[in-house]
């Protein structure tokens, strides 16, 4: 079965088959589409001589049945037209599947003479050097970047070094601070004193009073 299948691609009779298989389908489609077109038709003259019998069914019963004898003709070819279109459609999925099939097939003969053909110019000592190359070149890679990262490393443990003297400063700083601020009276009970600033009402009592002393002074 597959020697015949690869044969169907050998010598000049195999793009003469594939043409074929090409111009089958393209007939099968343009059958079915003219079919489908005349079951359009068809349906529409159905319906057509259906309404003529509904309205003369009971003005003019020759009328009404001469158009139901017409719809029963039609009826029986619209028959005949899909019986046809379902055979078509069948035959069609038939070589669209058979065409797909010899085209795979084609496809992976063809890959298959590739890999032959690049089997033969690589040999197994030119995959061993290739590989020991690349194993040579992955681990230039892996020292390349170890030198590079040892770089960040060092960045990473200066800064710390600087942030570790910055809080040593703010902290210096807040304590000379709260050296330098003045003390803060307390109560006896520990409690923090407020001071009490005079309000409006007793300067004015105090103006009074004053003036009070003055006048008996007099």
């Amino acid at each position: 079965m597959m020697a015949s299948l690869f044969s169907y691609f050998g010598g000049g009779g195999a793009a003469r088959k594939t043409n074929q298989s090409k111009e089958a389908i393209v007939g099968l489609r343009s059958q079915l589409e003219m079919l489908r077109k005349r079951e359009i038709h068809t349906e529409k003259q159905i319906l057509e001589q259906d309404a003529i019998a509904k309205k003369h069914v009971t003005t003019n019963k020759t009328i009404a049945r001469a158009a139901l004898k017409r719809k029963q003709v039609l009826e029986k070819n619209l028959a005949t037209t899909q019986g046809h279109i379902n055979t078509l459609e069948q035959q069609m999925n038939a070589v669209e599947t058979a065409n797909l099939n010899l085209e795979t097939v084609k496809v992976m003969k063809d890959a298959s003479d590739a890999m032959k053909n690049m089997n033969k110019r690589v040999g197994i000592d030119d995959v061993d050097a290739t590989m020991e190359e690349i194993r040579e070149n992955m681990q230039l890679n892996k020292e390349i970047s170890d030198a590079i990262t040892s770089i960040h490393v060092a960045d990473q443990e200066d800064e710390e070094d600087l942030e570790a003297m910055l809080q040593d400063l703010e902290q210096k700083a807040l304590d000379d601070k709260m050296i330098s601020a003045p003390p803060v009276p307390v109560t006896t009970h520990g409690q923090l004193v407020q001071p009490v600033s005079a309000g409006p009402q007793e300067e004015d009592e105090e103006e009074e009073l004053r003036k009070l002393k003055a006048e008996m002074a007099m």
